[in-house]
Formats: C-alpha cells, structure tokens, sequence
C-alpha cells in the first residue's frame, strides 16, 4: 500500500498513530517535498505547529529504520509565487499531486482537502478529528492531582504549581529535577496534537512565539524564543465546581440581572471572576435566556446550550456585529482588556442586549477610573448599571452605576459649589456613595465619595485644590493686544478684506465691548451644561459667546462671523467633538441674530463730532464710517497710536461695519468718548 499524508495530518501525530496500530504496517510512506517545506517555514517562524508536524517525521524515520515502513520524499520545493499563493491552496495542490502520480491513498484531516482530492478522483481517507480514537493519559497529566489548579514549566526550572482553593492558595515545587528542553517539547508537542484530535479541544492562538490550546477544562499556553528567553509551558484548570447559590449576595445578584442590563464583573487576575461568570451563565441558559459568550481564549466551562464565540477573522469588533444579528437575551463577555472590547460592550449594550463583562481591576473605584478614561462619562450609566467585585473566589461586593445632578464630595472640601452632572457608584448592602465621577475644570474627575483622599484619579486631588486656589487668588486678567497682519496685495476681494477686517478687532476693544449678557438660568443643571459649553466653544474663539439651553439636549450658541469657520471646523470636526464631549447638542448661530442684541447696540447713539477726515454714521443695521479722501483704498484704524483694524473703503468713500458687531461697538464706544480715530493709508 502507497499512503501521502498532507500536511494535517503529519502536525497532529496520527500517521505514527495508525502506524503503530498495525493498520499501515509495512506500507510505503511518501512525504512530499512540499510537507516539509511548509513545516519548516512554520518552525521558522516560532510556530508549534512546525516543530509538531517536524517531530512526526523524526518518528516516521525511525519507523522506516525499523523495518516497519518504507519511507519516501517526493516531489520538488514550492517555488516563491507558489508560497505566496499557499492560503489559496497552492501548496495541497502540490500535495494533491503527488498523491495522484503514485496512486496512492491520500491520508487528511483538513475537510476542505479531503473534498478536492475527492473531486480528483484520489482514494482518500478523512480522519475527523476524535473519531475512533482512543485517548491515553497526557504527559502533562502527571503534574496534576486533585488539587492542583495551575502547572508552570520552564526549561531549567523546577517544575512548580498552585494547589488549593482560590480562597486559600500556595505554590508548590513538584519535583527538584528542572525541565529540559526535550521534555518541554514532547509536552507541548502532545498538548498540541490532542488538541487538534480531540472532540472538545481547538487551538485557540498560533502566533510566532506562542500557541494556546484548549483541551477540556485545561488551558495550555506554551512560549518559545523569541517571545520569551526559552521554552515555558503554563497549564490551568478550575479545581471544582460552584454552585451560583453558594456565593455570597447570590440571591441579590439574581435579582440585579433581571434589573440590569449592563454589569461589570471585577477583580484582580486569578480572583474567581471567570468562575463566576460561567456559573451565571449556566443559571440564566437554566432559565431559558438564550446566552452566548465572546471569549478570547474561550476558557468558560459552559454547557453546550451556551454556544462560545471568539473573535472572528482576529477581530472582536466583528464578532460583536454577528451577535447584533444572533439577537441573543445575555451576551457574557470574558476578560476585556483593551479599549475595542470595551467598545464593542458598549455597542452591543445600546443595542438593547443585556451584557456581562469581565474586568480586571483592584477595587471598583479603579474600573470607573478606567471606564472614564476609555468612554465618555455621559455613556458609562447607560453602559453599566451594576459592578460585582470578586475577591478570594467569593462576591465581595455589588454595587450601582447611577448618574444624577448635585455637588461632589471632593468640590465641597474646597468651597466649589457648583451643582454639576455627577457620576455615582454606591454599594446596595449599605446604600452608600463610594465614588464619584465628574467633570472639572475640562477634565473628568474620579474620587472618592468620602472626600479628598490619597486614592487615584484621572485628574489628581492636589491638582483640583491648586486650580481652586490658584482661581481665587488669580487676578483678573490684563487687556492684550495682537499685531494684525496687514494685507499687501490691492486687488483682494471684498470678502476677503471684510474677514481681515473682522479678525482685526484686538483682544483689548473685545474687553471693552459691552455684549450682550443672557439672563441667569434658574436651572442649575442647565446653568452647568451652558458653563462647559461657552468653555468648550471660547477654545477656537476670540470674540464673544453666549449660550442660550433650548431644552435638555439643545443649545444655541451665539458667537462673530469671523468666528464661525473655526468653531465648525473642516468638515465638522470641531463641532461634533464638542457635542460629543458635553453630550449636548449645539446649533451655531450668528450673535447678530441674538434676541436683544440690535437693542442694545441702539442704546447707543452715534455723537455728532467734528473729526477732520473721519465721521460716524449710525444707521438702522450698520455702522458707516465717512472717510471721503480715501475712497477705493485699504486704510488702518488707529486710536492715538493703537492699531484698531484694517479696512477697505468703498467707492462712496465709506466703511460698513454691522452695527451688532463687536467692531462696531468698540469703534462708537472710542469715538463717544472723544479718543483720537484716525486712518492711515496702507502702503
């Protein structure tokens, strides 16, 4: 009997396998060309699977050098185009080939391949994986016994574990020998190819450097150089079962996940929280809720109602869309540690789905640090309603996610008592406050609810008592002046010149200005959001703002012309990062058209003057100014020896100003009180 393997079933070991059970005794054993070449490339790359399928052929040889088989290579190297074209089967077609010139039976685990060589015409043996087999106890086994939760390996190290319970552990030395690399090999080598043969096993990562495999309950994860300084093998196992009533405020946490729709499982690694997110799992499947799991590795010990997910094509983000259409009733999300999963938690929460996370952090104080930091802190009560903190194995504390408005503990410590939006954590055995969360002085704030203490934020403590000092004692800000840039070409449109005239107002005729100033909002929450908004908007300003709360999630804003384009931004973007960051939204409007605005520039009536060369005109929108000598001509304002703006005249001898403008209120103010307004032509 002719038998080719491709390359499936050279890496997890069943050709040795068969061999030694007498089924292909005394066949002839062709490996193509191919098959190492492959293997080669992945042992190259760090890849246990390549040094896996290498060890099988090491077998083989000693095989054929026992008379057992007679072992063959066939075939020529693939080519550079044909390597690169191996994800589209370039390779199996060489395999296949082989297998087809020599007649032979054609010996795979890949379904896909087993299909083509059908479909060639190849008499073709398809070995499922777990079929038929029978398994024998694991190298690795020998390091476990009841107790044992997790085996380290490391070559030249003494083997050590982790025996006990989660609430009582120790780590134990197995043995004084230290591992070889040969023995770490073998392991790993088995550890892969039962993961590969068995019905409840899968390689979970196979990345240059490491490989995680799943067999059972047992998690292997095996590193190699260059990703560490030599081969280590890590080996996890939960050592019993949990019943959800055994944990502590079990009947409290049921009742929170009929209530809840968002809810974060907390603790520090190794804590328990896996354990208690399968045991939730498995009660809620008991209830008839249609549960799935994203996980990544998939390590939660579930019952096969709960179908497990992990990222699909190495991405959670598309996993999650695939749940949205799944429509399931609890998504249970393990382990989340870098920003996309939360995003993906978050999306699938406004979608409507009841998610459960898990999350590492030593206190829940420190998971609202971290949500404030990743999401916006409007979203994070929408996202979360309730943390479980898990310690020891065991509930160690629940608490609520609530928002509501009022003034922070740690603001009333330093005598600010602006009522503001207030993100609350508050445990529900003893229905106490433990933490805050807030916005001050543009940043977020998290504290402690008790006041100001050593515990971390996002913005320090003793930084918010120095602002508050620093903001009392601050004295009120001196007028400032900016040189203008003067236009040098003639023949710049009006437009043109109208903007460079309007950017021309200096910071010091802003502070002079008397705007129009809203009436006092007796809404504190709205008076809150207009504060951090006319904050936000002054960021891209110079002239003035003011910020009229429509409703709830509306407001209008009030600033110059000129400086529209720098609020809006390219495209928006300016905008919709504000909006985005005050949860408000925001409809930019001119403050000339500001109820109230052209009454109070009326107020004011333009004085009759005797200026040589130079009068104002009011008029019912506009202001004129009259400056006949220089009719068609780009001049500079002065007052005495200050730069006011620069302007074009028309050719009726005078400069339009809206009456409402900024501009046009300093220009009568200077000119009310008698100052020297003189022109210059620019040169």
């Amino acid at each position: 009997m002719i038998v080719v393997p491709d390359t499936s079933v050279v890496i997890d070991g069943r050709v040795t396998a068969l061999i030694e059970k007498g089924e292909y005794a005394g066949a002839t054993i062709i490996i193509p060309e191919a098959v190492f070449a492959e293997l080669e490339a992945q042992a190259n790359q760090g890849r246990e699977i390549g040094f896996s399928g290498l060890a099988e052929l090491q077998k083989l040889c000693e095989l054929a050098a026992a008379g057992k088989i007679t072992l063959k290579y066939v075939g020529e190297r693939p080519k550079l185009d044909e390597v690169k074209l191996a994800p589209g089967g370039e390779i199996d077609s060489i395999i296949r080939k082989v297998a087809i010139e020599n007649n032979a039976v054609f010996l795979t685990s890949d379904y896909v391949q087993s299909q083509v060589a059908k479909a060639k015409g190849l008499d073709v043996v398809f070995l499922k994986a777990g079929t038929g087999d029978t398994f024998s106890p694991l190298l690795i086994d020998a390091f476990f016994d009841e107790n044992t939760s997790a085996v380290y390996l490391k070559e030249r190290v003494a083997p050590y574990a982790r025996k006990g319970t989660i609430k009582e552990s120790k780590l134990v030395t197995i043995r004084e020998t230290p591992c070889t690399e040969y023995e770490l090999r073998a392991i790993a080598q088995e550890c892969l190819e039962r993961a590969k043969r068995h019905t409840d096993g899968f390689v979970e990562a196979e990345l240059p450097g490491v490989t995680v495999s799943q067999i059972g309950s047992m998690r292997i994860t095996t590193t190699r150089p260059p990703f560490s300084d030599g081969i280590e093998i890590t080996v996890t196992r939960p050592t019993r079962e949990v019943s959800f009533e055994s944990y502590n405020c079990s009947a409290a946490l049921k009742d929170r996940l009929k209530e809840s729709a968002g809810m974060l499982i907390l603790g520090t690694p190794g804590s328990g929280k896996s354990t208690l997110e399968q045991n939730i799992a498995t009660y809620l499947s008991g209830e008839n809720y249609i549960v799935k799991t994203i996980e990544s590795p998939r390590d939660l010990m579930v019952n096969d109602k709960i179908t497990q997910y992990t990222s699909l094509d190495g991405s959670i983000a598309a996993a999650g869309e695939v749940l949205t259409l799944l429509r399931p009733d609890y998504v249970i999300f393990d382990e989340m540690r870098r920003s996309e999963e939360l995003a993906v938690f978050a999306d699938l929460r406004l979608s409507g789905i009841k998610v459960i996370g898990g999350l590492h952090a030593k206190s829940a104080l420190d998971a609202l640090i971290r949500l404030a930091s990743l999401v916006d802190l409007n979203l994070i009560p929408q996202i979360i309603s309730t943390m479980v903190f898990v310690k020891s194995g065991d509930i160690s504390e629940i608490y609520t996610v609530s928002t509501g408005f009022g003034v922070p503990k740690a603001l009333e410590q330093i005598g600010d008592p602006i009522v503001r939006p207030v993100v609350r954590l508050t445990n529900i055995n003893t229905a106490e406050t433990v933490a805050e969360a807030f916005r001050y002085e543009g940043e977020v704030m998290v504290t402690p609810a008790s006041g100001l203490s050593e515990l971390p934020s996002i913005k320090t403590v003793e930084t918010v008592k120095e602002a508050a000092k620093a903001a009392a004692s601050a004295p009120a800000p001196a007028p400032r002046q900016e040189a203008r840039a003067k236009p040098a070409a003639e023949d710049r449109s009006r437009a043109e010149e109208k903007s460079s005239e309007e950017e021309a107002l200096s910071d010091k005729a802003k502070d002079h200005a008397a705007p129009y100033k809203a009436p006092a909002n007796s809404n504190p929450a709205w008076a809150v959001l207009e504060k951090e908004i006319r904050n936000e908007i002054a960021r891209y300003t110079v002239g003035d703002i003011v910020v009229c709360m429509l409703t709830d999630t509306k407001a209008a804003v009030y600033i110059e012309n000129m400086d529209v384009p720098a609020v809006i931004g390219k495209g928006g973007k300016n905008i919709s990062a504000i909006v985005t960051k005050v949860g408000v939204g925001i409809d930019v409007r001119s403050l000339s058209d500001l109820p109230g605005r052209e009454a109070l520039s009326a107020e004011k009536p333009v004085p009759e003057r005797n200026t040589p060369g130079f009068k104002l005109r009011s008029e019912k929108k506009q202001i004129s100014v009259i400056c006949l000598e220089y009719t068609n001509k780009i001049v500079d304002i002065f007052s005495g020896k200050e730069y006011l703006f620069t302007a074009t005249v028309d050719a009726q001898g005078e400069i339009h100003l809206a009456r409402s403008s900024s501009i046009a209120m300093e220009m009568v103010r200077r000119y009310s009180e008698g100052e020297d307004l003189k022109l210059k032509p620019v040169d």
